[in-house]
């Protein structure tokens, strides 16, 4: 029995996520809008060397609050300065509510190469200023905050409803501030590239962590799982170390979920993971600590007889979802690697052999393929062809909406 899957797919959280309240590109903003704009340009911010002065905290705490996004008001005057330093070095934003006003200034000059290596020492001070000011006065914690509070503990009422993307930035987040490459994460790796303050380091390790990150990264999981229909979760497997776990207890939980529940196991035990896709989820948790010697990694029979029911758990999932019609709403919690194997399960489950080697070793490990070199397309039939289509968007949508949180 395969207890520890070692398949080089990703199989992760989910990133189902929403962009901020923005116009079309080409659609002309409302004129309350412009005359937010009009005002914002006139207090003359453009007109600051950033390179070479570095503001005050109390200019920057003179400007407007963040604006509540469900009322569709303007984009913050603290959003619009970033916008600024940003723009007198060319950078054109994806966030059209800073890009509409920034294209209409004549003194902004966009650059499709800007990189933020051309950013001097002060204007990433005046950056981290302005960045630390959104995040002390806007009411919830959003992507982009957690530098903000990385010496605070982050308030119960401010961690309000996110979506499931903006959990999992904000959770890698808190490491990333240390230097924590996501490698294993693409799109992850690349968003906090694309942030001013990232510096990703190879000797980065969870130690170096605070007792407050720690605690902010336990509050944010337990937030994000809240309003959730589940019983348990990762971390909760100290309960069931000589306890047996119910399928009642696991409905509820994603592919990724159940994977990860299932190797935490091997991780309380000592386990020292390959695959960091697996491992970053225990890495930083106190209590995880890799044995020298891996042969002394050892599961008694109640955590064994656990892991089997994961793992028949997850048999009958994936069989469901790639046999039963797929709803949008069975998607979530999954990531686009995820969704990529879901998607050519059902061609798998026909005998396709795959010419991508990934796919092919991971396939040809489960147990129900059975390669036909015989495959044709032709072959599926309406239902199977209806689930591609419902996984595809799945997969167009995820890959749409990882620019929303920029700066």
């Amino acid at each position: 029995m395969n207890l520890i899957r070692k398949s080089p797919i990703l199989v992760l959280l989910a990133l189902f996520i929403l962009a901020p309240a923005s116009f079309a590109q080409g659609d002309e903003p409302e004129g309350y809008v412009l005359e937010h704009w009009k005002k914002f340009a006139a207090k003359g911010w453009h007109k600051i060397d950033y390179s070479a002065e570095v503001l005050s905290k109390d200019r920057i705490a003179a400007l407007d609050k963040e604006p509540e996004e469900e009322f569709e008001e303007p984009v913050s005057e603290l959003a619009l300065l970033r916008g600024v330093i940003f723009g007198k070095r060319g950078r054109i934003f994806k966030d059209q509510r800073i890009q509409g006003f920034l294209k209409r200034q004549s003194w902004y000059r966009p650059d499709p190469g800007f990189s933020n290596s051309v950013l001097t020492k002060n204007e990433r001070k005046n950056l981290d200023l302005v960045r630390f000011a959104e995040a002390e006065k806007r009411p919830y914690v959003a992507p982009g905050d957690l530098r903000y509070w990385t010496e605070k503990k982050i308030p119960e009422d401010r961690l309000t409803y996110a979506t499931a993307g903006e959990w999992r930035i904000m959770i890698a987040e808190v490491e990333a501030i240390h230097g924590k490459r996501f490698d294993n994460e693409p799109w992850l790796q690349n968003y906090f590239e694309d942030r001013y303050w990232y510096e990703p380091r190879t000797d980065y390790s969870p130690s170096a962590l605070s007792e407050t990150e720690r605690a902010n990264l336990e509050q944010i999981i337990a937030r994000r799982n809240e309003g959730r229909d589940i019983e348990v979760y990762v971390g909760d497997m100290d309960k069931f170390q000589d306890a047996p776990l119910t399928e009642q207890l696991l409905r509820g939980l994603t592919l990724s979920e159940l994977r990860l529940i299932r190797n935490e196991f091997f991780a309380r035990n000592g386990y020292r993971f390959k695959f960091p896709g697996i491992a970053q989820h225990f890495e930083w948790r106190e209590w995880y600590a890799p044995l020298e010697d891996q042969s002394n990694v050892t599961l008694n029979e109640t955590e064994k007889k656990n892991v089997e029911l994961i793992e028949l758990v997850e048999k009958r999932t994936r069989e469901r979802l790639a046999t039963e019609p797929i709803k949008p709403e069975m998607l979530e919690g999954m990531f686009i690697e995820d969704l990529r194997v879901l998607r050519n399960e059902i061609f798998a489950r026909r005998g396709r052999i795959f010419k991508d080697e990934d796919l092919q070793n991971y396939f040809a490990s489960q147990d129900w393929y059975k390669p036909n070199p015989d495959f044709k397309d032709e072959m599926l039939g309406q239902s199977e062809l209806e689930n591609l289509a419902v996984i595809k968007q799945a997969e167009e949508y995820a890959l749409s909406r990882f620019d929303a949180f920029e700066g």
